[in-house]
């Protein structure tokens, strides 16, 4: 989708995310439901918490719930238009993680706003809580972490992790042995922190197995074949990650050397929505049935 004028926001997203989630929540009963990701500078916690618990309430507890700190945007402080100030000392990153941290307290569902005496209707006894309210949803929150130290951060949080095709470049190295690491320090995070859950971990890898002239057309150049640096703003350089497109056979043994999918326990698709459903469909069945049985992907 894009703009005639104006700018589109994260929290428009969220709300058009929220809808489709709905629906879809409405009309199936097995897929998973996720987002990737929320840009928690814009969300007032207090209703993002009824949007969801109502969405995952409506799924019957299958919304898998990605947010962030968010990512370079069309206008220079955007969260503004929408009345978010960072606290005294904050940055605008500093003030999307504490609307996380908020959000995060009031999903565990605890009472805390005082009942009216004389209210309309009966309320139940005790501080009230935030409705609707969905039992489990607070364990299938995942950050997106673009660093090290985001990373563990959510560990103590006791968050999933995201981790994209983009990162900060903390060590020049090539993304996936970055994100490897990454992974690493999360775990050790989590540990520590003592949680007693499994945590979730997933990458995101643009993987095309070139089968037909279609494939090769679109993909088949080798003009991403290479990481590639970048700067999201002057102080920050990141590493993009690069496409996987190839034979079968020969994708395979590329992704069995990606040290982060060896890491993680969940591998996210990114593909290319532009091309239509048909083809979508066509890109997600090849990875299905020509990679993903030699990976022990399921």
């Amino acid at each position: 989708m894009e703009p005639t004028s104006g700018f589109i926001t994260s929290r428009s997203n969220w709300h058009h995310r929220f809808h489709c989630s709905q629906g879809v929540g409405a009309k199936t009963r097995k897929i998973e439901i996720g987002t990737a990701v929320i840009d928690m500078r814009y969300e007032n916690p207090h209703y993002m918490v009824e949007d969801a618990g109502a969405a995952d309430l409506i799924a019957s507890g299958r919304l898998q719930l990605g947010i962030s700190r968010g990512s370079p945007e069309q206008v220079i402080d955007g969260w503004r238009h929408f009345g978010y100030r960072p606290n005294e000392g904050e940055d605008d990153a500093e003030m999307g993680r504490r609307h996380a941290e908020e959000f995060l307290e009031l999903l565990r569902g605890k009472g805390f706003a005082q009942p009216n005496p004389r209210p309309m209707f009966p309320n139940p006894p005790g501080l009230l809580r935030l409705e609707p309210y969905s039992a489990g949803l607070r364990d299938r929150i995942w950050w997106g972490s673009a660093s090290n130290a985001t990373a563990a951060w959510a560990a103590k949080l006791g968050m999933n992790l995201q981790s994209s095709t983009l990162k900060f470049d903390e060590t020049g190295e090539l993304l996936h042995i970055q994100q490897a690491a990454q992974i690493r320090a999360f775990r050790a995070a989590w540990k520590e922190a003592g949680h007693t859950r499994t945590p979730h971990i997933s990458v995101s890898r643009s993987i095309f197995a070139l089968i037909d002239d279609r494939d090769r057309g679109y993909f088949g150049r080798g003009s991403q074949e290479e990481d590639k640096i970048g700067f999201l703003d002057e102080n920050t350089r990141a590493i993009f990650g690069r496409s996987y497109a190839a034979e079968p056979d020969i994708l395979i043994e590329q992704l069995r050397k990606d040290e982060a999918i060896t890491e993680a326990d969940t591998v996210l698709l990114t593909i290319p929505n532009q091309l239509g459903v048909a083809y979508n469909v066509h890109v997600l069945e090849t990875i299905l049935t020509t990679v993903a049985p030699a990976l022990r992907w399921r």
